[in-house]
Parts: structure tokens; C-alpha cells; sequence
């Protein structure tokens, strides 16, 4: 137990000049009577019995010449080694000793590197944390770039960490920072790196094709030796204090549109470490100037990969279905994803469907027009396709269902006016007023209709009623008069 100067000045006064004895001591400053020993240096030190150190003596010279070829030797493997020699002894022993006489590693030396201006950028991630999606959770990570010569930063926030997220994410960073440096300095990801062996390295070949392009040069750092990045390394680290520290990022978009405003304002408008009397924004001007030049046509970035469709006319990716025309049911298209859009191909090229990338888990995004189509082949399914449609926009409807079935009404009628209430509304206010209602106990199809009206006017939508007129009907600018000049006219 330790205790303060304080406390040990009090002990030694108690015993001393009061004359206290060592539990008297102890009991009225409420500490251990070891410690007022060892304060008062009255403590007998037990020699450590010799039977332990003489039955490891034959061995203390392999041991050393073990650890001078492999100092960082675990001493239970240690020990594993001298009892298949005759060791006799304890575990405990063999760690005491190994601990004394493993060699200690030299501190290293670092040599600062000044980087020429538009000659290197660093690159790594950061993981942020878990972001509730629908149907799970996802980890979050941050991608940062940082200019090396200027400090000028850039980053987003990802879903993934794949090759095809990189090249998106780099492709992003050379279009913020109007150009490229001539070497791009990673750690050693599987993203980046497929094979090493000492210095030889087997990039990606998606990062390879996307560095030609930018005619840039790939570089990686030494395996443990992430000062050679520390640049990017004290970025984040900067990062996690000024933006993500008392921050909720509850969805990338909302992440990324604060993060967009952060490295716009106060990235660009801190000074500079290194050079006085200049922002970073003024020196990105100047590394502006040596960048190399964007390539003209903008590199592919889309994740390509065939894909089967099923009999449902679904296809399968990242644990999602995205739905397709009928007719392609039971074939193989082509896939392209972004991290906004997924897109379907046919064997020609030609686009088959579009959707936007949904990065839940196990979710089923389906287009309208792909339901109709299969309906007027199925028109027996046109009720149950509905109730589908409704769950994939609103989970918890299903509480609504039970109710209705269990007030004997009738389903099919009851799930196209639902239905025509999701067209109207959207799914957002649809499923604020299914929540409301399943929490009232109600299931009347009216009271949702209500409360969908209530939402709408309370964020201030327009009313999502068309009005359809007839050819008859000639269509004419309506220009509003001030009624003051009715008032006017009458007065007249």
C-alpha cells in the first residue's frame, strides 16, 4: 500500500517522539501495519530460498543464448524448452529469471523527413464505432487523406473497408484537392496489400489500375511501423478531439455533411505546424500548383460482378435483394454498386433496373414497377405482394394486420388503403403514424390516415394529392392580385 509524504511524516512523528508502538500507529491512521513498517525501515527481508535458483543454474546459460537469438521469447516457452532438457523447477522461477536477463531492445532513432511540396499523401482509417441500420448494426469507419507538405485533410465517413470503397474514397480526395500527389503511403490492409514477403508486395490490382490512372505511386509502410505515417496518424488522432468527441453519428449522411462543413472550415483555417504565419488553406493553394493533373475521363469505380437472379426475380448483395423485371428470373446479370446506387446489366451492357444502395441487413428493396409486373402475372398474389410491401417500408405494421384480422376485417381491402396512404405519405410519415397507433392499441385505418395529415402539416409538405385535369381544361399562369385592389374597385 502507498501513502502519502503526509502520512509518512505523521508515522515516523507518532513513533518517535510520542513513542507509539507500530499497531498503535497503524490503528489510529487507519493503514496497514506493513506500511508503518516499512516506513520506519523496520521490515525483515526474507531471503528467497536457494533450493529454486540452484535447480535453474545448469540452464541460465542456454536460456541466455535462447534469448539472444530470439529476445522476444514468451518465458513459458522458455520453460517449455528447459524441462524437456531436465529442468526440475518451478514456472514462476523461470519467468523471474527471464524477465531479469532477456535483452532489452535499443531505442530507436527517427529521422525527420521534410516531404517536397505535392510529393506524398497518407492514408488510413479509423474505426469509429457501430451505426444502427435497418436490420442490424454496421461498423463505421473514417477514411482520412492527409496532404503531406501542406497538411491540407480530407475524410469520409465509410461502411466499408473493402478495395472498392477505397478506390472511391481516393477517387473523392483527388477531386477535393483539385489533383494528386505523385505517392500514396499506406499501412498494410488487406485492401492494399494482397501478399508481402520482406520488401516485396503484391498490391491490389483494383488500387493498381486506379494509381495508373492518376499516374500515381503506391507505397507502404515498413510491417510495425506506423511513424512512417504519422502525419495521418496524428490527423486522426486530432480528429477524435476537435469533431468525434461528444458527437452522435446516428447515419453516414448526417456524419459526412458535418464532416463535409469541419474540414471546409476549421481543417483549412488552422495554422500551420511547421510554417509560420500561414494557414493550411494557403499552403494547399500553393501545393495546388504542383499536384498532378485529374485524368479526364473519371475512373470506374463501381463494384462489376455477375450475379444470378432468382425465381423470385431477386438478386442477392450484401445480405440485401434487390428486385429485378420478371422476365430476368432464374438468369445472371451483371451487377454494378457504388455506395449510392446499385445498378443491374444484361449481357448487352444495357440497364436492366436501378436502385439506391440500401446498407441494412437483410432488407428487400423492390421497385413498384417491378411488383406490377409480376402481379399481372400473378394476380392471385396481389394481396399477399401487398402486405409484403408494406412490411419492407414499415416492420412493425404487422402488429396493425393481427388486429384487423382479429376484428374480422377485410385484409385486402384494408392493405390497399394502406397502401395508397404509403404512396401518398411516404414511408417516413407512414411509419410515424403506425408507430402511434400500434402504441394507442388502435388499428383503424382512418385514425392513420389522420395522423399522416397531422405530420404532414407539421413539417410543412405539400399536399400530396395530384390534381389531374382534362385536355379541355387550357393551361394558364394565374398571377395573384394584392386584395387591396378589390377593396378599391368596390369602394368605386
Amino acid at each position: 500500500m502507498t501513502v502519502s509524504a503526509d502520512v509518512e511524516a505523521e508515522i515516523r512523528r507518532l513513533h518517535v517522539a510520542e513513542g507509539w508502538p507500530v499497531g498503535t500507529v497503524a490503528s489510529h491512521l487507519g493503514v496497514h501495519h506493513d506500511v508503518v513498517e516499512r516506513v520506519l525501515g523496520l521490515q525483515i527481508l526474507h531471503d528467497e530460498p536457494e533450493r529454486h535458483p540452484l535447480l535453474l543454474t545448469p540452464f541460465t546459460g542456454f536460456i541466455a543464448d535462447t534469448l539472444k537469438e530470439y529476445p522476444r521469447l514468451c518465458a513459458v516457452r522458455v520453460f517449455d524448452m528447459i524441462v524437456k532438457r531436465g529442468y526440475l523447477g518451478s514456472q514462476r522461477t523461470v519467468r523471474r529469471h527471464v524477465a531479469q536477463v532477456r535483452p532489452q531492445p535499443q531505442r530507436e532513432a527517427y529521422l525527420r523527413v521534410d516531404p517536397l511540396k505535392g510529393e506524398q499523401a497518407q492514408i488510413d482509417w479509423a474505426h469509429v464505432g457501430k451505426v444502427d441500420v435497418p436490420g442490424g448494426r454496421r461498423n463505421l469507419w473514417l477514411f482520412v487523406i492527409v496532404l503531406s507538405w501542406s497538411r491540407a485533410q480530407w475524410g469520409e465517413f465509410v461502411f466499408d473497408l473493402t478495395a472498392h470503397s477505397l478506390v472511391r474514397s481516393l477517387a473523392r480526395a483527388a477531386q477535393y484537392f483539385g489533383g494528386s500527389c505523385r505517392q500514396w503511403l499506406f499501412d498494410n490492409p488487406k485492401s492494399v496489400v494482397l501478399e508481402r514477403f520482406g520488401q516485396a508486395v503484391r498490391f491490389h490490382p483494383l488500387l493498381l489500375d486506379l494509381a495508373g490512372r492518376f499516374n500515381t505511386q503506391l507505397r507502404v509502410c515498413a510491417v510495425r511501423k506506423a511513424n512512417q505515417k504519422g502525419r495521418v496518424e496524428r490527423a486522426i488522432r486530432w480528429w477524435r478531439q476537435r469533431f468525434l468527441d461528444g458527437r452522435v453519428i446516428r447515419d453516414v449522411e448526417q456524419g459526412n455533411r458535418e464532416l463535409g462543413e469541419f474540414v471546409t472550415t476549421t481543417v483549412l483555417d488552422r495554422q500551420h505546424p511547421t510554417i509560420p504565419g500561414k494557414t493550411v488553406r494557403q499552403c494547399l493553394a500553393e501545393e495546388q500548383e504542383i499536384l498532378l493533373r485529374l485524368p479526364e475521363v473519371s475512373p470506374p469505380t463501381e463494384q462489376v460482378t455477375p450475379v444470378a437472379v432468382d425465381k423470385t426475380a431477386f438478386v442477392r448483395f450484401d445480405t440485401n435483394s434487390y428486385s429485378v423485371p420478371p422476365e430476368h428470373a432464374g438468369g445472371v446479370l451483371t451487377l454494378a454498386a457504388s455506395d449510392q446506387s446499385v445498378r443491374l446489366l444484361d449481357a448487352t451492357g444495357a440497364p436492366v433496373a436501378e436502385h439506391g444502395r440500401n446498407w441494412g441487413r437483410r432488407q428487400t428493396v423492390e421497385a413498384p414497377e417491378h411488383r406490377a409486373a409480376l402481379l399481372a402475372q400473378k394476380p392471385g398474389a396481389k394481396e399477399s405482394k401487398g402486405r409484403d410491401r408494406l412490411r419492407a417500408a414499415v416492420p412493425n405494421v404487422d402488429n396493425i394486420i393481427e388486429r384487423w384480422v382479429e376484428a374480422g376485417c377485410n385484409i385486402g381491402s384494408m392493405t390497399a388503403r394502406a397502401l395508397k396512404l404509403l404512396d401518398l405519405y411516404g414511408a417516413d410519415l407512414f411509419g410515424v403514424a403506425v408507430a402511434e397507433i400500434v402504441e394507442r392499441g388502435t388499428w383503424d385505418i382512418g385514425a392513420i390516415a389522420h395522423l399522416c395529415e397531422q405530420h404532414r402539416i407539421a413539417a410543412a409538405r405539400e399536399i400530396p394529392v395530384p390534381v389531374s385535369l382534362g385536355k379541355h381544361v387550357p393551361d394558364r399562369d394565374v398571377i395573384p392580385h394584392p386584395l387591396e385592389s378589390y377593396d378599391v374597385l368596390r369602394s368605386r
